[in-house]
């Protein structure tokens, strides 16, 4: 397993002794309206507002990269 080149790598205890605990950013709680059809879309996923969030990050770089 340790020359498969696709095996994630093993870790040890010797890495998780130098690994840097990153946390990520508190989001901001708001309040939204959506039409009723966007919402019931994301509603069928698990996790829909981080999809909804991922969504419109991904959105926001590229209207960066655009202009």
């Amino acid at each position: 397993m340790r020359d498969d080149p696709d095996a994630p790598p093993i870790v040890d205890a010797e890495w998780f002794a130098s690994a840097t605990l990153v946390m990520p950013e508190p989001k901001e709680q708001i309040s939204i309206r959506l039409d009723r059809d966007v919402l019931e879309h994301f509603r069928r996923y698990p996790r829909y507002q981080t999809r909804i969030n991922a969504i419109l990050r991904a959105a926001m770089k590229h209207e960066k990269k655009a202009g």
